[in-house]
C-alpha cells in the first residue's frame, strides 16, 4: 500500500518539513486547498526533489476555469518530470457560488465530465500545436496561440484523480480518471458500498483492469506518540467528525449507520454558534467507525483488516510530535 503525506499548511514550514520527511524515507506528498493555492506547496517541494511523487488533494476544480487548471497542472507536471498527479474535486455549491463567485450548474457530475473533457482538449492543443475548439454547455475554449502554450519537456499531461463522495461522481471517476480520492469522513461500509461498488461496476463494463485504477483514501488516524498527544488527537477527531456530520452533503454517512439524527443535532449547534461543542455528541462507536484509532503499533494492522483488500493509497494527515514514531506507522502501512 502506498502512503502520501500532507504538506504543511503554512508555506514557510513546507520545505524544512518536506526535507526532513524525505530524509526519513517518505515517498509521496500532497498539497491541499485551504490556506493557500494547492499547487504552491508541491511546486516548492519540486524545487528540492523532482523525482518524488507530488499531487494536489484536492484542487477545487469549479473555482477556476479549465484553461487555468490545465496550464497550472501541465506546467507543474513538466517541472516535476512526470511525477505530478492532479487531484481535483467539485466542492459544494455554497463555496463555488458564494466564496469563489463561479458558475454552478446543479448538475455537478455532468459539469465535471465536461470540465475534464475541456482539460484534455486544451492539453491536446498544447501538445499538437493545433487549434483549440472546445464548446460545452458551461465551458468554451476556442482560442490558443504559441505564445500561451507552456514549455513542454516531454513528460505529458498529469494523471487525474477525481474526488468523489456520491455514486455518480465515483462512476465518473472510473470512466474518465486514473483514480478516485474519497472523502475523509467515511467508514469501511460506506467506502465499499458508495465508492468501491460503482467504481468496480464501471471498470467491468469498460473492460478495464482494477489494477489500472488507483483508490485513494485520505484516512483519519487517531493516535499519538504519548498519552497526552493521543488524548488531544482523539478530541480533535471527535470535533472534526461533528463538523462534517453537520454538513447536509455528508448526512448519508450517518444514515448508513443509523445515526441520521446526529446531523440535525450538530447542525443546530452550528446555527447557534456552538462550534467548540461539536465533538460532544460523538460517541466512542462513531469515533471508531470513522477513524482508525489506537496506539501507533495498532494502526497498520487495523488498516490492513478493514481496507487492505481494496485501498491502494493512504493519504496521511498525521503530524505527531515524535517524527520517528510517525514514520514507523508510515512504514508499517507501506508494508501492507
Amino acid at each position: 500500500m502506498k502512503v502520501t503525506q500532507r504538506l504543511r499548511n503554512n508555506l514557510k514550514d513546507v520545505i524544512p518539513d518536506f526535507n526532513r520527511k524525505v530524509a526519513l524515507g517518505y515517498k509521496g506528498f500532497f498539497g491541499f486547498e485551504n490556506k493557500s493555492n494547492p499547487f504552491f506547496a508541491p511546486l516548492m517541494c519540486a524545487t528540492q526533489n523532482r523525482g518524488i511523487a507530488l499531487s494536489t488533494s484536492i484542487a477545487v476544480a469549479f473555482s477556476k476555469t479549465p484553461m487555468v487548471m490545465a496550464m497550472e497542472s501541465y506546467s507543474l507536471n513538466q517541472y516535476c518530470q512526470g511525477n505530478f498527479t492532479l487531484g481535483m474535486a467539485s466542492q459544494i455549491r455554497p463555496h463555488i457560488v458564494r466564496r469563489f463567485g463561479m458558475p454552478w450548474t446543479d448538475k455537478p457530475v455532468s459539469q465535471m465530465r465536461e470540465y475534464i473533457a475541456a482539460l484534455h482538449a486544451i492539453w491536446d492543443a498544447f501538445e499538437s500545436g493545433g487549434p483549440l475548439n472546445f464548446e460545452g454547455e458551461t465551458y468554451k475554449h476556442t482560442l490558443i496561440s504559441p505564445e500561451f502554450i507552456p514549455y513542454i519537456e516531454g513528460f505529458g499531461r498529469p494523471k487525474i484523480h477525481l474526488g468523489a463522495v456520491g455514486p455518480g461522481m465515483n462512476r465518473l471517476a472510473a470512466e474518465v480518471a486514473s483514480g478516485v480520492i474519497t472523502h475523509s469522513f467515511v467508514s469501511e461500509k460506506s467506502l465499499r458500498e458508495i465508492n468501491l461498488a460503482p467504481i468496480e461496476q464501471i471498470l467491468r463494463e469498460q473492460n478495464k483492469p482494477r489494477s489500472s485504477f488507483e483508490f485513494v483514501y485520505p484516512i483519519f488516524i487517531a493516535t499519538g506518540s504519548n498519552e497526552e498527544e493521543y488524548k488531544k488527537n482523539i478530541a480533535w477527531h471527535r470535533h472534526r467528525i461533528g463538523f462534517y456530520a453537520s454538513t447536509p452533503a455528508y448526512q448519508v454517512q450517518l444514515e448508513l449507520h443509523g445515526w441520521g439524527a446526529l446531523h440535525q443535532e450538530v447542525k443546530k449547534m452550528t446555527k447557534e454558534g456552538r462550534w467548540s461543542e461539536l465533538g460532544a455528541p460523538i460517541t466512542d462507536e462513531m469515533l471508531d467507525t470513522f477513524t482508525v484509532m489506537g496506539e501507533p503499533k495498532d494502526i497498520a494492522p487495523k488498516i490492513k483488516q478493514r481496507f487492505g483488500d481494496f485501498v491502494d493509497t493512504i493519504q496521511c494527515n498525521l503530524e505527531l510530535q515524535d517524527e520517528e514514531v510517525q514514520y514507523e506507522i508510515i512504514k508499517s502501512i507501506e508494508s501492507i
